[in-house]
């Protein structure tokens, strides 16, 4: 069995609690809300409609994601790796002035078939808005490349952008396997309730074009 392999990804999903999502206060206040609940029912919606076909471009050689680009957001932020927090939720990016985005590194490489996963904050304590701010304006086909750390790139393209409450985290359409590459980004979103983001906003990506 491969480190990504399809029952790997999903059990450890299921295993983590919702990471708190703080509001724009200092501290934690701008942690990702970025793990499915273990109560949460495996959904069958985006991930496994994209991943019914196997067109498109042929699959990158295994690279760890070293930057990200969204156009349409004027985002190009550099990304660290993530694992797992000691309370068994996915660790989430360091909350500093610069904010990188965060590989989650139980998923696929980006450019590897499946679905890569990568986490940015929605706020970052007093520094003010998050990497992912305006995750949620993303629209279909709009642009997001992902730099690799042996020069190549994947360049992938919208699908569909959900927003969703944490309690109802689609585990199964974040998580499970897909038959060509696939990327999803999530951060916080939906309203404040007691300091917390209700939500959780969700990009679903598939690869449209490689730079060797």
């Amino acid at each position: 069995m491969t480190p990504f392999s399809r029952r790997a990804v999903v059990a450890v999903a299921v295993a983590f609690l919702v990471a708190g999502c703080g509001g724009g206060g200092s501290g934690g206040g701008g942690s990702v809300g970025d793990g499915p609940a273990a109560t949460g029912a495996p959904g069958t919606g985006a991930s496994a409609a994209a991943g019914s076909s196997v067109s498109g471009p042929r699959p990158l050689a295994r690279s760890v994601p070293v930057g990200l680009e969204i156009p349409a957001l004027g985002v190009d932020t550099p990304v660290v790796r993530l694992g797992l927090a000691p309370d068994r939720t996915v660790e989430v990016p360091p909350i500093t002035a610069d904010d990188p985005a965060g590989w989650y590194r139980y998923s696929p490489t980006p450019g590897r078939p499946g679905p890569s996963v990568i986490l940015g904050h929605v706020t970052v304590g007093a520094y003010g808005d998050g990497v992912f701010r305006q995750l949620a304006r993303l629209r279909r086909d709009d642009g997001i490349t992902v730099r690799l750390e042996n020069g190549t790139a994947a360049e992938f393209a919208v699908t569909s952008v959900r927003t969703v409450a944490k309690a109802d985290f689609p585990t199964e359409d974040v998580y499970g396997d897909t038959a060509r590459p696939e990327l999803r980004l999530i951060t916080c979103g939906g309203p404040l309730e007691d300091g917390e983001y209700r939500d959780n906003v969700i990009v679903f990506a598939a690869l449209r074009a490689t730079t060797p």
